[in-house]
């Protein structure tokens, strides 16, 4: 210590003090970045739905490449039951720290509100969207009895013939059905609806002449298109598909028409907008390589990847149409 600060102590306790300050200081930037690595511990993929489904196979194949992309591991959870309170019940009791995750289709949030009372989650309340990552059209399929062979001599049919024609679908409100009512009121048809319970009755049905017509997933037809047992006339998105380039959409004749399912990943309500920014961003990526396009495509699906302004439009707009279609087939909500 020099004489000064002998003469002067409190110099020298302020000159530790500073160092000490300059110390800490130092070390600030070290800390705030320990806390802001995202993410630096696995990601949980919570889905409303049993292993093999639509929005099952895009979690799957999008927590894989996202592992490796983050250097953490992204599971796929199977949260089925109760139209997507289980899954929506896992969200909501999990932290909102960005590593437990939604991944579902629409109908959460536009068929089950119009068709089941309390549903116990809300959309607009209680979710966050993070990444629309693909759409999967459903394809009008006619048995080849039907004497029709594309979409305008079926519609030509069906209005000569009100009534005669019936249609299958996977069920009373499901995308199937309401697909094929909103067609049905857009151009004036009447054709009369027989539901199944899902796609491995209503197909077989089809192929067995038992109905005339139904929509449904390009992996449920594809066989059976190759050896003539079904064609394909139309799709029931808002453009053509990859998939099946020369097959027109149904907005080809009825503007807006747009009931091709969607899945995305949501967030709850409170996450951290660097963990949404951050798998936003990483899912943008992984849906434009080359090999996700052709996996996703293989499955019928198209693989989108936009941000969650994009979804949440998309939502709104699903909604308000499965609304209307909910109403035009007259499903009273439980």
């Amino acid at each position: 210590m020099t004489t000064k600060q002998l003469l002067n102590p409190g110099s020298g306790r302020r000159a530790l003090l500073g160092a000490c300050v300059a110390v800490s200081l130092g070390w600030l930037p070290f800390a705030a970045n320990a806390q802001g690595v995202y993410p630096n511990k696995p990601i949980k993929f919570v889905v409303p739905y049993s292993a093999g489904g639509f929005p099952d196979t895009v979690a799957r194949i999008f927590a894989q490449r996202l592992t490796e992309r983050l250097g953490q591991s992204v599971v796929v959870d199977n949260k089925p039951g109760a139209n997507g309170v289980v899954a929506a019940q896992v969200l909501a009791s999990s932290p909102k720290d960005g590593y437990t995750f939604l991944v579902t289709d629409g109908s959460m949030f536009s068929i089950n509100p119009a068709i089941y009372k309390n549903l116990g989650y809300d959309y607009k309340r209680d979710l966050m969207p993070v990444a629309l990552a693909a759409r999967a059209p459903l394809y009008m399929a006619i048995n080849p009895k039907v004497p029709a062979n594309t979409l305008q001599e079926f519609i030509a049919l069906a209005k000569s013939k009100p009534g005669t024609l019936n249609y299958g679908s996977s069920g009373i409100g499901s995308t199937h059905h309401l697909t094929m009512e909103a067609m049905k009121a857009a151009l004036g048809l009447d054709i009369v609806h027989v539901p199944f319970k899902g796609t491995g009755q209503s197909v077989p049905a089809l192929i067995g002449g038992q109905v005339d017509v139904l929509f449904s997933a390009l992996p449920s037809l594809a066989g059976f298109v190759k050896g003539g047992q079904v064609k394909l006339l139309a799709t029931n998105a808002a453009r053509r598909t990859p998939q099946e380039p020369n097959l027109p959409a149904l907005a080809e004749l009825i503007p807006g028409f747009d009931f091709a399912p969607i899945v995305g990943v949501l967030a709850a309500t409170g996450t951290p907008a660097n963990a949404i920014e951050r798998i936003s961003a990483e899912i943008a990526v992984i849906a434009k390589t080359p090999e996700v396009v052709t996996l996703l495509g293989n499955a019928g699906i198209d693989a989108i990847g936009s941000g969650p302004a994009d979804y949440n439009r998309a939502i709104l707009g699903e909604n308000e149409r499965l609304t209307k279609a909910v109403q035009l087939a007259n499903i009273k909500s439980e």
